[in-house]
């Protein structure tokens, strides 16, 4: 029980861990990534694991030699790809089965909640606008596939939304992660990334805000 505590700590908290992990095992890293990418944007079980500042810290020991950037982001923006297609055909067979009542242990329903309320105000476009909202990023491509968004529609956004994700990410830590200013204070940091990343949802969220605005002054 000791070792899967820690096993699952060392999951759970992989950017802390990572530069003992590349230092300890090298390319053995590479899989450990694309594995935790996958989970994280594949599977709707696992929606606590590491994505963003994963995604950074790994661009920033890139950036000390330990990784292969461009290696790095291929390899990561395919997990990504991977993960959200595999969410898609389970949620468009098996979806509702798993979100039937009594089987909601497995799924939180208010994570459901929240990805429906995000595809009613983004629509298709949710696919690569959640790729940058924790949570949200983990069940977008599940309630695509519940809802049976067609697969080569879908299939745009999500090697889109991975691409965009991975790279700002990716080569954010490249560039910045190890400022000395970014070292000192990465919680902040990783927190600016995000909010940056975030500013194209904020974008969207305020330009459908105006469109019903216009829309209720003209009836």
């Amino acid at each position: 029980m000791e070792f899967l505590a820690r096993a699952l700590d060392l999951l759970v908290h992989l950017d802390r861990h990572l530069g003992t992990l590349v230092q300890a095992y090298g390319v053995w890293a590479y899989p450990v990534l694309a594995l935790v990418i996958f989970a994280e944007t594949g599977l709707v079980v696992t929606p606590f694991l590491p994505g963003d500042s994963l995604l950074f810290a790994a661009g920033a020991i890139a950036a000390r030699g330990g990784l292969n950037v461009w290696g790095l982001a291929a390899l990561l923006a395919a997990a990504a790809i991977v993960g959200d297609a595999v969410n898609y055909w389970v949620g468009r067979a098996l979806g509702v089965r798993l979100v039937a009542p009594g089987r909601t242990r497995y799924i939180r329903q208010e994570h459901l909640d929240r990805t429906h309320a995000f595809y009613e105000r983004h629509g298709a476009r949710t696919i690569v606008l959640a790729r940058f909202v924790p949570i949200v990023r983990t069940f977008a491509p599940f309630v695509a596939g519940l809802g049976r968004m067609t697969y080569s529609r879908f299939t745009v956004y999500n090697v889109t939304g991975a691409a965009l994700w991975v790279g700002i990410f990716v080569l954010g830590g490249y560039w910045f992660g190890n400022l000395p200013l970014a070292q000192r204070h990465l919680t902040p940091v990783l927190l600016g990334v995000i909010v940056v990343s975030l500013l194209p949802v904020g974008r969207e969220v305020l330009r459908a805000w105006r469109g019903k605005e216009v829309s209720a002054g003209d009836r």
